[in-house]
């Protein structure tokens, strides 16, 4: 039989072809997905950067450790603690103490255009030989306003105004020949970041607070013997000052860099990323697959038939069609595989570029994702064709002779049960997690997932519902005069497998499109809504990145006239819940007094005015959350203390925290200040210029504040949108890969599609010529009834992503949120219209090949 498939193919080029393409571009992607998150599963961890010449760091306690009875639980604390006094002064009897000092080194119109970088951070000069940085140029700063700078944006003699006063750069410097980890990524570019080095004493001056400290000239044993007797020290003290401080040596001396963990935590979104768009498409691969072979089973229907005439067995035919089905699985998985293999690299250069992944990440030497990817595609292959072959074995001769254009038989009752069991399932499973965990549904693995177990219950049920969606949207074109409009609606009735094989496409497209950008866009949108409804001051004025208001910033506010100022500072706590689970909570510091007048909390129980320095403001998230119940917390350095619930939140989108008094944020710096204003001529300069831009909407007093501080000034609505933007970088490159792949695939399969289904219109096509139609009245019946069942597919896409984005707003709904379906009808509009110009161009022009002929032949 195989022999007989192998005689007949030249006949059936076009589906042999448009299979082959479908499964090896599917082997091709997961063979790339695979790829990339091989290499980033065992990316190596960076080296020490900026102390990598340097023999010992002492660091001041900056993770918290609580030991449970599954283990010791960690979290990295919010406000890190310096290195005590009594432990530098014994230090210092072992050898040279080095304190190393960084902040932000903000300058006047900072950026492109400005000054110099973004980004600029400041050291004492002092730790510059610890990189090592190397002068290239000029000498060491020996004044308080002389600097040496890395990187080439400055030379000698360049003068820098910052907010902190304007200085000269008298040198340039760059990064030496760093040490490596043995197994360390190579990193091709040295400047890990663009530093601006001041004396020593202009830099204790700016950041009198030191963190971490470098010990030259002692013997590493000494520097952890006289660490471990300060801790001793302070346990019998019961000063837990020393406690919790580390000695870091050899490639521990990265955790004393800047976020050393930053490469590891984008590698970790990188898989997060890919791993996500793995999923997409490894079900989209599948559909794809499944249906394609289906629909290339049921297009030889009158071929089988006339096999079992000739007296094929229903056994031989099943075997005839799985052994298509390996041979195609096996060229076209290997075909896969060699795409995948000059896919990858431009993936993860694309990746590198788009800083969806650190500078120095590459492909490493993986095979197993080409076996992986070639399993797949040929165990899907197979899968498809053995499910197709059973109704192969089951044509009887009779179906050689029939000549009905009219599909019947098109759904068994295994499909429909099928069908049916994803249907229930996918429709019972938001309403239990709307009973039991609302929040559940705003997940992203969960929006992620549910909407593929949607598509696949409707796509399986596609024969049901297209007939009576084509009659229903072909209805009124069948009324308008000609026969092209009621051609159309019969063709796409009739030919259920045809107008359900290429809406599949179209539904997978659209239904991906609307659920996963409306659920990314109606959380965003919730989060807004949020934020919007708590913020009751006329003017929000935040400090610059990386930064915090002084006191005498402060005082200039709050000696504005006519306006009330509630100044906050970002911290964090930290609980034990079921005494196992270290839970961390972002949380604001502020006073309850002007706080209540600045903000409207939205409290299920107590009231914000209760907050004093013995309690705090918890959600609903929380294990223990009633009002006057006493809760063992962790404060943002560390200290442990038992405070009262004055109120609690509900959980809403998951950002509301936690609110405590400035006294529990302790080292914690004010980065915002709400501003109300109190007089009516203030509150009537706000409203005029409430649309204007951030600088002339608030009155001068505040401007004039914050000018020397660099500080910028919102208004309420401003300061959302500015915090709440439509989506940041990272989330609209990740959304573009994740259904560009998933588009870009299904494209090529709806274009494969439609040349299989044209390329069995034929005789349809010569009967239409014969009976008079002109070769462009043809064509654009063609285009009119590839353009319905596109609308056919989006309709129902469109469905599946409204049921999905109806249960994550009634979830918001249920957590308090009140906020509005967030369709992205742009997207939508986008993805609709290039499934209609691919399903019209291809099958006009597939129509146009097949009328070459003569009709009569």
């Amino acid at each position: 039989m195989l022999s007989t498939a192998l005689r007949t193919l030249r006949a059936r080029w076009v589906t042999f072809v448009g299979s082959f393409v479908a499964l090896s571009t599917g082997v091709a992607l997961i063979a790339v997905m695979g790829l990339v998150l091989a290499s980033s599963a065992d990316a190596p961890d960076r080296g020490p950067e900026r102390f990598a010449a340097a023999p010992v760091v002492v660091k001041g306690m900056d993770t918290l450790r609580v030991s449970t009875p599954n283990g010791v639980r960690t979290r990295a604390l919010a406000q890190p603690r310096t290195v005590p006094e009594e432990l530098v002064a014994r230090l210092r009897t072992l050898g040279t103490v080095v304190e190393d000092r960084s902040f932000p080194v903000r300058v006047r119109g900072g950026g492109r255009g400005g000054d110099g970088p973004d980004d600029l951070v400041g050291h004492p000069w002092s730790t510059a030989a610890f990189a090592p940085y190397e002068l290239v140029a000029g000498r060491a700063p020996k004044a308080a306003d002389e600097v040496a700078v890395s990187g080439d944006w400055a030379r000698p003699g360049t003068r820098i105004r910052t907010y902190d006063g304007t200085v000269r750069v008298v040198g340039v410097v760059k990064a030496g020949g760093a040490e490596q980890h043995a197994g360390a990524a190579p990193d091709p570019s040295p400047a890990f970041e663009n530093a601006v080095f001041h004396t020593d004493a202009r830099a204790a001056e700016l950041s009198p607070r030191s963190v971490q400290l470098v010990v030259t000239g002692a013997d590493t044993a000494a520097v952890r013997e006289a660490v471990r007797e300060a801790v001793r020290e302070a346990v019998r003290e019961t000063a837990p000052a020393s406690d919790g401080v580390q000695v870091l040596t050899g490639d521990a001396r990265r955790y004393a860099d800047a976020d050393p963990d930053r490469d590891r935590e984008a590698i970790t979104a990188m898989n997060a990323l890919f791993g996500t768009a793995g999923g997409v498409t490894g079900f989209v691969s599948v559909f794809v697959v499944a249906s394609t072979f289906a629909f290339a089973v049921a297009r030889r229907r009158r071929e089988f038939g006339l096999l079992r005439t000739a007296g094929a067995t229903p056994g031989q035919l099943r075997r005839m069609v799985v052994s298509e089905a390996l041979l195609i699985g096996v060229l076209a998985s290997a075909a896969g595989c060699v795409l995948g293999s000059y896919g990858a690299p431009r993936l993860a250069a694309w990746a590198v570029d788009e800083r969806l992944a650190p500078r120095w990440f590459t492909l490493g030497d993986h095979t197993w994702p080409y076996w992986t990817a070639f399993w797949t595609g040929l165990l899907v292959a197979l899968s498809g064709a053995l499910a197709a072959s059973w109704r192969a074995g089951r044509t009887g001769p009779v179906e050689a002779l029939r000549e009905a254009a009219v599909d019947s038989g098109t759904m068994t009752w295994g499909r429909r049960l099928f069908g049916g069991g994803l249907l229930l399932t996918a429709v019972v499973l938001p309403v239990l997690a709307l009973v039991d965990d609302p929040g559940d549904l705003l997940h992203r693995k969960t929006y992620i997932s549910r909407p593929m177990l949607l598509i696949t219950a409707v796509a399986l049920l596609a024969p049901v519902l297209v007939r009576p969606m084509a009659r229903l949207i072909a209805w009124a074109p069948a009324r308008l005069p000609g026969a092209t409009g009621m051609l159309v609606r019969e063709n796409a009735v009739a030919g259920v497998r045809r107008t359900a094989a290429v809406a599949a496409p179209v539904l997978v497209m659209v239904a991906l499109t609307g659920s996963l950008s409306g659920a990314v866009a109606t959380l965003h949108e919730a989060k807004a809504a949020e934020v919007r409804a708590r913020t009751t001051a006329d003017f929000v004025v935040t400090a610059p990145r990386g930064a915090g208001f002084d006191e005498g910033t402060l005082r200039r506010l709050r000696d504005v006239p006519g306006t009330e100022v509630s100044v906050t500072s970002s911290s964090a706590v930290y609980v034990l819940e079921d005494g196992v689970a270290l839970v961390g909570s972002e949380a604001r510091a502020a006073e309850p007094g002007p706080l209540t007048r600045t903000a409207r909390l939205p409290l299920v129980a107590g009231d914000a005015r209760d907050l004093d320095d013995d309690s705090i403001i918890v959600n609903e998230e929380w294990e223990r959350h009633t009002v006057g119940q006493r809760v063992d917390v962790w404060l943002g350095d560390g200290t442990r203390k038992s405070l009262r619930i004055a109120a609690v939140m509900p959980t809403g989108t998951g950002d509301n925290g936690v609110y405590v008094t400035p006294r529990n944020a302790p080292k914690a710096y004010a980065d915002r200040v709400d501003v109300h204003l109190t007089s009516a001529d203030a509150h009537a300069h706000a409203d005029a210029d409430v649309g204007a831009g951030a600088v002339t909407a608030a009155p001068v007093e505040l401007r004039d504040a914050v000018r020397e501080s660099g500080g910028k000034v919102f208004t309420a609505g401003q300061w959302v949108r500015a915090t709440y933007p439509e989506s940041d970088r990272t989330t609209r490159t990740g959304f573009v890969l994740v259904l560009g792949i998933a588009l870009l695939y299904t494209g090529i399969s709806l274009v494969n599609t439609v040349a299989m289904a044209a390329s069995g219109r034929v005789r349809d096509l010569a009967v239409l010529r014969l009976a008079g139609a002109t070769r462009w009245q043809v064509l654009r019946m063609v285009g009119a009834e590839a353009l319905t069942v596109v609308v056919v597919g989006g309709v129902l896409g469109l469905l599946v992503a409204a049921f999905n984005l109806l249960g994550m707003w009634s979830a918001l709904r249920l957590l308090s949120v009140r906020t509005s379906v967030e369709m992205p009808w742009a997207a939508l509009g986008a993805t609709a219209g290039a499934c209609a110009l691919l399903a019209v161009a291809s099958s006009v022009m597939a129509a146009a090949l097949v009328m070459r002929r003569r009709a009569v032949e």
